[in-house]
């Protein structure tokens, strides 16, 4: 072991403070104990230097569980100031078990992006999915313990591939080492897999559009930090320039909008805009460059920050409404003024808006697939900031507080909560005005203007139409309704097709029920039943009154035996 301490490491403070406050009774002292974990571990984090690691033995194996790098570091610093403002936001929380989940949950989401070995990935790994699934528990409605299980199934799903594909790794090259993994073998797909189930793949996407509604109005804010920036972080590490991941990253961008766009649930809403977000970071990997993994990185730092706005923002209006559907929405902006404002800094960075973060970073992945010569890709890029603005942008902003006046009243929320979307709306602006700072963090140099006279008016250009297309289907009415309706995704597979086919087809054979009872009965009580009687019933064989001299003389028979057999 190096000279490098397990007390010293960033996520231990986390996890320390989260055995802490399950015994601490002073709700002020827990969110004294809270707020001071995520600047510890920020602290901690700046006294280390990119290339140090932690080695220690393991049944004869050496595990890497802390080693650092400027991909690590990022995402490290990453992860402290959005577990501060998920905690800050979180103050008026009493229930010292969503303070427990959500302190592991940060932590091992530290942890996993400084470890060096596969193993202690799994470890961080696990930790993850068994913490986070209690902020969703922590809603306590019957519809929160079943989402709950889907969730832990899916998550645990995912690890046990990670585990498998690092056994198989361990088999063929004896070495647990988190490096490069690539395709070239079946663990490197193995483990592909593990990782997109938690960056919520197409077909494996439904964790995300299931889970995170039916959290806690504070657990959504710890959960869109996380699990995915966690697996676009282990892409990042591990298949970096895989072209597959160019084409599921096209995807992944394409099929949310038209959810997005249709979705009544504001906060679903969030979730399928977070699914195609992500498709920007995974097709980035897969371009492979250095400029688009500047990119990927970069989209995922902004993307925490404008996610965790937009999710507070609509948390707030939750917490203070108890509603979250856009057709019972409406006019807030008259009572819930700071809100709005927030809300609406949120929504233009997630667009790519001139001077707001997101425009920092998308520009990256799409220069980057320019500059490989994939047209196709580009246009899908393209096409999906289009409908991020229309169902992010406009939708969440004009539906909640603006539209139609539904009448609704309320308060702007406690002002912890209005401090912590603050804090995210100034690190909007300030990315926006200042990109140089998040440049210096980024793995590779960085050769990028941000503010090209082409881009910035190409972008504008975009915007506009876009807002003018709003427009325009609002007054014609040729716009989809916010009806009050579940639409179906990939989910009604395993949640409703399946079983009912199972019902059906046990219904079928078992149609002439009467039938194949008689027959079964019949066929105990005449063979199995009769048996029985007939030798252990009243007038059996083995319950006739045997002389005492008999049965002396049978055991004395079969002792013989058992001795010629036992020494022949």
């Amino acid at each position: 072991m190096t000279d490098l301490s397990l007390l010293t490491l960033p996520f231990m403070p986390f996890f320390i403070a989260a055995l802490a406050v399950m015994f601490i009774a002073s709700s002020s002292v827990r969110s004294a104990l809270m707020l001071a974990v995520p600047i510890a571990s920020g602290f901690l984090l700046l006294q280390e230097q990119s290339g140090v690691a932690l080695t220690m033995p393991f049944m004869g194996y050496e595990l890497v569980p802390f080693r650092t790098d400027k991909l690590s570091f990022l995402f490290g610093y990453l992860f402290c100031i959005a577990s501060f403002i998920a905690i800050l936001f979180s103050l008026h929380v009493k229930d010292r078990v969503q303070h427990t989940a959500g302190l592991f949950y940060a932590g091992s989401a530290v942890g996993a992006v400084f470890a060096g070995d596969l193993l202690s990935l799994f470890f961080f790994w696990e930790v993850m999915t068994v913490s986070s699934v209690f902020l969703i528990w922590a809603r306590q409605t019957d519809g929160a313990f079943r989402c709950g299980m889907r969730y832990l199934i899916i998550q645990v799903a995912s690890g046990l591939l990670l585990l498998a594909g690092a056994l198989m790794i361990l088999h063929s090259t004896g070495s647990l080492a988190f490096n490069e993994i690539g395709l070239e073998s079946q663990a490197g797909y193995v483990i592909l897999l593990a990782f997109g189930i938690k960056a919520a793949f197409p077909l494996l996407h439904n964790w995300v559009i299931d889970s995170y509604p039916q959290s806690t109005v504070t657990g959504a804010v710890f959960l869109c930090c996380f699990t995915t920036k966690v697996a676009v972080y282990a892409l990042a590490r591990g298949y970096a320039g895989a072209d597959i991941l160019i084409y599921i990253g096209a995807v992944m961008v394409i099929f949310p909008i038209f959810y997005a766009v249709i979705e009544n649930d504001l906060r679903r809403v969030l979730s399928y805009s977070m699914i195609s977000k992500v498709g920007f970071m995974v097709c980035g990997i897969g371009i492979g460059t250095e400029l688009a993994i500047n990119g990927a990185v970069a989209t995922a730092f902004n993307h925490v920050i404008y996610k965790s706005l937009l999710f507070m923002s609509m948390g707030s209006v939750l917490h203070m409404t108890g509603r979250i559907r856009a057709s019972d929405l409406g006019g807030l902006y008259k009572s819930m003024p700071l809100t709005t404002i927030l809300c609406v800094i949120g929504a233009a960075s997630i667009s790519a808006v001139p001077l707001f973060g997101g425009f920092v970073s998308k520009g990256m992945i799409l220069t980057a697939a320019l500059d490989q010569k994939l047209d196709f890709v580009w246009l899908c890029l393209l096409f999906a900031s289009a409908g991020t603005f229309y169902y992010a942008g406009i939708k969440i902003c004009y539906f909640t507080f603006f539209g139609q006046d539904s009448g609704l009243r309320a308060a702007d929320p406690p002002k912890h909560m209005l401090l912590a979307m603050g804090l995210a709306a100034a690190m909007c602006v300030f990315i926006g005005l200042y990109p140089a700072l998040l440049f210096g963090l980024l793995p590779f140099e960085v050769d990028y203007i941000v503010y090209d006279t082409t881009h910035v008016l190409a972008q504008l250009q975009l915007l506009a139409f876009v807002g003018l297309g709003f427009v325009w289907l609002k007054i014609s009415k040729l716009g989809p309704p916010d009806l009050r309706s579940v639409n179906l995704d990939v989910d009604w597979i395993y949640r409703k097709f399946l079983p009912e086919s199972i019902r059906c087809a046990l219904g079928l054979l078992i149609a002439d029920y009467g039938r194949l009872k008689r027959f079964f009965c019949d066929l105990f009580h005449q063979y199995i039943m009769g048996g029985l009687i007939r030798h252990h019933g009243p007038h059996g064989i083995l319950a006739r009154a045997w002389p005492i001299g008999s049965m002396v003389l049978w055991v004395a028979v079969l002792l013989f035996f058992y001795l010629i057999f036992y020494y022949f």
